[in-house]
């Protein structure tokens, strides 16, 4: 009985070692803010495997597939791999993973280190959480820390910070690259919707780029033409402006531009980047 009982248990042994060695909850922090998501992080083979989202919208690479493979694009560096191979392109380069991508309730999973590194990040596990800095966004030579953004309503107002280098980039980036020609400033622009003024403009937000010092290194305001009037009273009004508060000059602003900057905003709320410093709307 006893050598019956006994080979037993090695077997249950045998059949544990021989499946993939899963865990979850780990914990990714990604410049210091711990990233929320859809599929909770897990541990294969001693590493780290994230949904791939957590690499797309928090590193800032984009992503193309193309049949069963997925190409991770950012600035130079180019990332191709396959569900279920070891096998990944890097910049034309075959290389061996130590564990490979594998699908789990329609995500992708892959691993956060090497993608990471290759991107230049800064990756560190200690106390089962994964901790990735990645290089921050220079403005004048000053580094910034967060992008505090603030918007009126009716009644109250919301002061909140995005933080997290890859969305103050990618902020920035939009204000820059949809910014057009150089115009006058409106002859009337506030916070409020102007009813008695045709051709108004009010304010669609505030953004600030802050340093760690928590002083502007830069701000641009956005503004909406007040729409509450007839259309011929508007002819030759731009719909949206941009103040370069820093330096003082207004720029035409693209409807493109400002709802990339609305996703990027609620992308980074989604994914835990945004901390709420006041709000006051009743």
């Amino acid at each position: 009985m006893k050598k019956v009982f006994s080979g037993v248990f090695l077997a249950m042994i045998l059949m544990l070692f021989s499946l993939p060695a899963y865990a979850a909850n780990s914990t990714i922090k990604i410049d210091g803010v711990v990233v929320t998501s859809d599929a909770a992080p897990e541990t294969k083979n001693n590493r780290t495997m994230v949904p791939l989202r957590v690499i797309s919208e928090n590193l800032g690479a984009t992503v193309n597939w193309q049949d069963s493979k997925v190409t991770l694009t950012n600035n130079k560096m180019q990332i191709t791999l396959q569900q279920n191979s070891n096998t990944v392109i890097k910049n034309g380069k075959t290389e061996l993973l130590d564990v490979k991508p594998y699908l789990k309730n329609n995500r992708l999973f892959v691993p956060i280190r090497f993608i990471a590194e290759t991107f230049g990040c800064q990756v560190n596990y200690q106390n089962s959480t994964v901790t990735v800095d990645t290089a921050p966004l220079l403005i004048n030579n000053v580094k910034v820390k967060a992008t505090q953004y603030e918007y009126h309503m009716t009644m109250g107002g919301v002061v909140q910070q995005i933080q997290g280098n890859t969305y103050n980039k990618a902020l920035y980036k939009a204000f820059v690259e949809n910014k057009g020609n150089l115009v006058d400033a409106p002859a009337k622009y506030s916070w409020q919707y102007d009813i008695d003024n045709p051709g108004s403009y009010y304010k669609l937000g505030q953004y600030n780029f802050m340093s760690h010092e928590n002083k502007s290194i830069q701000q641009f305001d956005l503004y909406s033409l007040n729409t509450a009037f007839p259309d011929e009273e508007l002819k030759g009004y731009p719909e949206v402006l941009i103040h370069d508060v820093t330096a003082d000059k207004w720029y035409l602003f693209t409807d493109k531009g400002f709802e990339s900057i609305l996703q990027l905003i609620n992308t980074a709320t989604n994914n835990g980047f945004v901390k709420v410093l006041s709000n006051t709307v009743v």
